[in-house]
């Protein structure tokens, strides 16, 4: 099975980038848009990335690494998924980026998945972005 599918979500959002920035890093925030997600890295180059939760009565425990970041600016990490059935082997691992681009008083937030074996896995991925985001969108601008 091929995993050469991309999702890609771009969201305009009515604060700065550093606000922005400030809400996809910080454990306490990403918690409150993200399925109630427990969230432990230090955000630097190379360091490990926890994603930890229960969904729909399962607990899981998502995993990576950061394999690159400009603070304020652009985040890639690789995540492998205990809910996605699959062994955690390299070939598992989905590449997820994070980028902001400054827009007068704005910030657009370009994300980008990559390593998805489906067509229906990418618009699912797609939708779930939209959706957390949306949501992160909605309390900043609150």
């Amino acid at each position: 099975m091929s995993n050469n599918f991309i999702a890609k979500i771009d969201i305009e959002i009515n604060a700065d980038t550093a606000t922005v920035w400030k809400w996809l890093t910080s454990p306490e925030l990403i918690k409150k848009y993200f399925f109630g997600t427990q969230t432990e890295s230090d955000w630097k180059k190379g360091s490990p990335i926890y994603f930890r939760g229960e969904w729909e009565g399962k607990k899981y425990e998502d995993k990576g690494t950061i394999l690159d970041i400009q603070p304020g600016k652009f985040v890639k990490y690789d995540y492998w998924s205990s809910m996605s059935g699959k062994p955690d082997i390299p070939e598992n691992y989905a590449t997820v980026s994070y980028e902001l681009t400054a827009k007068g008083n704005a910030t657009i937030l370009n994300i980008i998945q990559d390593g998805i074996d489906s067509e229906k896995s990418k618009e699912h991925s797609e939708q779930n972005w939209n959706a957390i985001m949306g949501s992160m969108k909605k309390m900043i601008e609150a």
